[in-house]
């Protein structure tokens, strides 16, 4: 298991080499930390209600933040390696674009791309102000440090989100919950960064366990605690360098593709599901199919004239786009059987159930290609660890799928061997050089914010 005081001592340093006078000296500042993740089962079927079953992952962000009542209310932000990422490095918010959070999202819109990152911290005190738990006129400045590799689609901006609310909140010394500190990174993600993303990147960043699945059922957060790896087994992500993004067209349109396809069977049934469409069970879905076809593809004007709009609250229905409405509405109905199938598989911990988890997986990775999010690289890499023998037991696409992170579950024994193998001849097919992801380590909620003089 990873340690997370490296972390904080990695801030520490760069923080005094390369910014010593960024905080004010009269002022505490407050230090917090939050890792990534990788999704083993679940992914994009978390908007529409499924059970998920997430890892908390070694690398993580760590945010400082010190409360400022000089400067009428404007924020700072500053990234000790925005520049290694083509980003600007340092950012200021004024105070008027936090009026609410569409001023933000408008203003960000509005500047150049490489300041938008701004808008991951900049965004939790606009999320609290509009909560009433920051006064009119009190800013901020914040210190960020991210390891958390970025569109590799292992919840960089989650880990981001989750860290700053953090460190905001403990400089203005505001008391939230877990859950509620999850809720109101995905609104940040949501309503300033225009990402329709899930919530179970935040819940895992919050509140996942080192070394642990962390089992969330989305209707909207329940958790259902946690289960281990059965010995021998383990799991590790390969980045396929296909850069993700959620903001992306792929997963905006499977994710309303899925809502439509959500409210034609609400329909045919005269049922809401409960107000997710993972309540429907496989086998009610083919009574609703069986005889009328979802459409395989639907316009969005097609679909308008017929319905008035959708359920999603972050989504709307373009009518200029084409909507892969059959397979984004079957892929969560099943998704949701798939992981709990998957998740008695660890319980189980036979030869047998380590078998039947890679054939879910596979089975999660192919419905992830029909809804038209997998990538030519994520699918070599899974045929590449298919390949390594009966110590793999299948690997898949994860998060929001177009390109990103490839989850293999294999036999820790034999960990070495294959992730070797895959790395070599992965380079040698596409010449990219895949970037591991190894390790785990607990959630920001396990991890005690620190406390420095500024």
């Amino acid at each position: 298991m990873h340690d997370p005081e490296a972390d904080f001592h990695a801030f520490d340093a760069a923080h005094e080499r390369d910014t010593p006078h960024f905080f004010a000296a009269n002022a505490p500042v407050f230090v917090a930390r939050a890792p990534g993740r990788l999704d083993v089962m679940g992914g994009i079927a978390d908007y529409s209600g499924s059970l998920v079953a997430e890892m908390p992952i070694a690398a993580a962000a760590v945010c400082a933040c010190q409360r400022d009542d000089a400067h009428g209310g404007a924020v700072t932000v500053r990234s000790l390696n925005a520049a290694s990422e083509g980003l600007q490095a340092e950012v200021t918010m004024p105070a008027p674009v936090f009026t609410n959070p569409v001023s933000l999202l408008r203003w960000l819109l509005e500047r150049p791309r490489d300041e938008r990152w701004a808008g991951y911290l900049g965004g939790c005190v606009s999320l609290l102000r509009a909560e009433g738990l920051i006064p009119k006129g009190a800013g901020a400045r914040f210190l960020l440090r991210s390891e958390v590799p970025l569109g590799a689609g292992v919840s960089s901006s989650a880990a981001v989100e989750v860290a700053a609310m953090r460190s905001v909140c403990a400089a203005f010394g505001i008391v939230i919950s877990p859950l509620e500190l999850a809720r109101l990174c995905q609104r940040v993600e949501n309503d300033v960064m225009d990402a329709p993303c899930g919530v179970m990147d935040q819940v895992t960043s919050v509140m996942g366990e080192a070394g642990k699945l962390l089992l969330l059922l989305c209707q909207p957060h329940t958790v259902q605690g946690t289960v281990a790896l059965p010995d021998d087994w383990t799991v590790f992500g390969i980045d396929s360098g296909v850069k993700h993004s959620v903001a992306g067209v792929g997963y905006t349109n499977v994710r309303v593709a899925a809502f439509m396809g959500y409210k034609i069977l609400s329909e045919r049934a005269k049922s809401g599901f409960n107000g997710y469409l993972c309540n429907v069970t496989p086998e009610r879905y083919v009574q609703l199919t069986d005889t009328d076809p979802l459409p395989e593809t639907l316009s969005g004007a097609d679909f308008l004239r017929e319905h008035n709009g959708i359920f999603d609250t972050v989504t709307v229905v373009d009518p200029a786009q084409t909507y892969p409405v059959r397979a984004a509405t079957a892929h969560p109905v099943f998704e949701n059987v798939r992981v709990a199938a998957f998740v008695e598989a660890l319980r189980d911990g036979s030869d047998s159930a380590f078998v039947e988890a890679g054939r879910l997986m596979l089975s999660a990775h192919r419905s992830y290609s029909d809804c038209g999010i997998g990538t030519p690289e994520t699918d070599l890499l899974v045929e590449l660890a298919a390949a390594q023998g009966e110590s793999v037991a299948g690997a898949k696409i994860t998060g929001g799928g177009s390109g990103g992170t490839v989850c293999v579950l294999l036999k820790q024994s034999d960990e070495t061997r294959v992730l070797e193998n895959i790395r070599d001849e992965y380079t040698t097919r596409t010449g990219i050089v895949p970037r591991v992801i190894q390790g785990t380590s607990p959630g920001a909620w396990e991890t005690p914010v620190r406390k420095r003089n500024g």
